[in-house]
């Protein structure tokens, strides 16, 4: 073992400890007890929650050599109640890649949100190489449906084309865009084979998605193209778009995507749903939070 390695994993163990005793029992539905010696969650209650062996938490918590899986650093994650800052630690310490994308992004920067806004009616978003959408403006968010009301995890092109009702309905030549969408990300992939993060997201379309999985098996690959982009919005018509990205972070292939009008009836159509969604916003402002 490298003398690097063997500091992060007694990093990671001491890591772990201090999460574990800073929660109490009846924090995660435990009996509290009148015998505890131990400030917070044992190990192996810790252990029990995150269905994983009581033996493997101890050595990890030992900073012993062993392999550590993302899926059960992610329970191990959500046991702990880690916060996203503490949770991205845990994941580095670990040597493991997060497989569940996070809601924030360095990338996505204010001055970057601020363009966004400022290039409306134009829809805008920032996606990385994986077709997470990172960020996006208000016409974007309601270029097919309202993005705001899915969870971040389901914000991913690949998985929107294959599997959100709304998204297979509104964007035309789906067939074509399914399987162009597919080669690119298998060739932005390559490098990234070994990568949690993106297997996790092959499993989950795979599970989702015979379509998915019978083009997948046809190991097709193409490069990012700019090919002109057709939207059905169920608000306001046919949408007639190209595209431009402009990347942000070459290696992760994050870049901000800018769509623009082929025609003057689209430039129309964009100007109404960048109204509806001021509207819809100031509407939502409005509602009264209720106890």
């Amino acid at each position: 073992m490298s003398v690097s390695t063997d500091v992060r994993r007694r990093e990671l163990a001491d890591f772990l400890r201090s999460r574990r005793e800073r929660i109490t029992p009846d924090q995660v539905g435990l009996p509290t007890g009148s015998r505890r010696r131990t400030p917070g969650l044992r190990r192996e209650e810790v252990a029990q929650l995150s269905a994983v062996g009581v033996t493997w938490y101890t050595w990890l918590e030992q900073a012993r050599d062993i392999q550590v899986s993302a899926q059960v650093l992610d329970a191990v994650a959500r046991t702990l109640m880690l916060d996203p800052g503490e949770r991205a630690h845990l994941f580095v310490l670990a040597g493991v890649s997060d497989p569940v994308p996070s809601k924030d992004c360095p990338t996505v920067t204010p001055s970057v949100r601020a363009a966004m806004e400022q290039l409306e009616p134009l829809p805008a978003c920032v996606m990385n190489g994986r077709y997470d959408i990172l960020a996006y403006n208000r016409v974007y968010g309601r270029l097919v449906a309202d993005l705001d009301a899915l969870p971040p995890e389901d914000r991913n092109v690949m998985w929107l084309v294959f599997t959100d009702p709304a998204w297979r309905e509104a964007v035309v030549d789906r067939d074509e865009v399914m399987r162009r969408c597919t080669a690119q990300f298998r060739a932005g992939m390559g490098e990234y084979l070994a990568e949690p993060v993106w297997t996790h997201l092959v499993k989950r379309l795979e599970r989702a998605s015979e379509e998915f999985r019978e083009i997948w098996r046809e190991h097709e690959v193409a490069p990012p193209s700019n090919r002109p982009k057709r939207f059905l919005n169920s608000r306001v018509g046919l949408l007639n778009m190209e595209h431009t990205s402009m990347w942000l972070r070459p290696r992760s292939g994050t870049r901000m995507v800018v769509y623009t009008p082929l025609d003057e009836e689209t430039r129309i159509r964009l100007e109404r749903l960048r109204e509806l969604a001021v509207t819809e916003g100031e509407l939502r402002e409005r509602v009264p939070v209720t106890v």
